[in-house]
């Protein structure tokens, strides 16, 4: 408790709020007040200018010698082979989307040669990754490989639905791991198959320290639901290599990681360049062919799927914006300059005392 007051001086002293006499909380340590004028402003805007329009220029000329080809398979470029007058797409729509498939080819030249590292993305339009209740449906414990309960953010994939399995989590839970891209893309020239490596493709930090498999995987993915609309459980995802398979399986961890735009890409493949033959360099211009199995639904909330070829530069994929930013910024700054220099000179003649 505290002590009452001795005296009207003590109550005056306990009432005020008023900070100590010192030159902290007074504000009276010595400061310095940058006073800006012509002569210190208009250099600045000048080097900002003559820094940022070369930058802007490297950027922009890098960004154009990345080479890119993007075809669009959502409908008419992938006709059904089994029915030729329907696209894929109706395929899956008249099969109520039950897990149907459908299989379909198309043609397409790429008119130069993709030297060197040449990577392959799915491109997805109008899918909403960012959705709050999308981003949240998951279990960051269970992908680390923990057999605890899975959160209940994962509902409505949480727990399977069979009554076999009504008390069982389903591995992997949630919206995101449900909605995995399922499309198989293979590419072909003159009957060759252009060779595809579908490792290195995720983020090193992800595939070693935010996913993990538990422990005896096999037995465990075996004996818990998978998501409803997998096929098969995450153990068997790469039948040719067994590393790849479970959490860690580096398809999976591509699509987890969740993209900010509703338009997007995400890196499906890279080109494997083997020691001799075709592609040993990278894509040859010529004629090729795509085949699609075709199991992945979007026309339902028009959304667009793209098939991506790229190449890299040391500044990564093709981005004219930031080169163009960098330029406006630059012009924007040699144009301010230029404009005060004058007013500044102006105004200087116009008020300099008579002789």
């Amino acid at each position: 408790m505290s002590t009452p007051p001795d005296n009207e001086a003590d109550a005056e002293h306990q009432k005020s709020k008023k900070p100590a006499d010192t030159a902290f909380k007074q504000q009276r340590l010595p400061a310095w007040q940058p006073i800006i004028t012509a002569n210190t402003a208009l250099p600045v805007f000048l080097i900002i200018g003559l820094i940022f329009i070369p930058i802007g220029i490297v950027l922009v000329v890098t960004s154009d010698r990345v080479l890119e080809f993007d075809l669009d398979y959502t409908d008419k470029n992938c006709m059904s082979l089994t029915t030729p007058t329907s696209t894929c797409a109706d395929v899956l729509e008249k099969a109520n989307y039950t897990g149907a498939t459908c299989t379909c080819q198309t043609n397409f030249t790429l008119d130069k040669d993709f030297e060197g590292d040449v990577y392959f993305y799915y491109g997805l339009v109008n899918y909403y990754q960012n959705h709050r209740r999308y981003v949240r449906s998951r279990d960051d414990n269970q992908l680390l490989g923990k057999k605890d309960a899975v959160a209940s953010e994962c509902q409505p994939f949480q727990k399977s639905t069979s009554a076999n399995d009504s008390s069982k989590d389903i591995t992997p839970c949630g919206a995101i791991a449900n909605s995995k891209f399922n499309d198989t893309l293979t590419l072909s020239m003159n009957g060759n198959v252009v060779p595809f490596k579908n490792t290195g493709i995720a983020w090193s930090t992800d595939k070693d320290v935010k996913f993990q498999n538990p422990d005896d995987a096999a037995n465990f993915f075996a004996s818990n639901p998978r998501p409803p609309n997998w096929q098969q459980d995450a153990w068997h995802l790469d039948q040719n290599n067994p590393d790849n398979n479970g959490y860690k399986n580096e398809d999976f961890i591509v699509w987890m990681r969740t993209a900010a735009m509703p338009t997007f890409r995400k890196l499906y493949r890279k080109l494997y360049q083997n020691g001799s033959g075709t592609f040993q360099s990278g894509l040859p211009k010529g004629n090729y062919m795509l085949t699609i199995t075709y199991n992945y639904p979007v026309t339902s909330f028009s959304g667009r799927k793209q098939f991506i070829i790229s190449t890299t530069s040391w500044m990564g994929g093709k981005n004219p914006f930031l080169g163009w930013a960098y330029i406006a910024v630059g012009i924007v700054c040699m144009i301010t300059f230029v404009v005060f220099f004058i007013l500044h000179k102006t105004w200087k003649t116009q008020n300099r005392p008579p002789m």
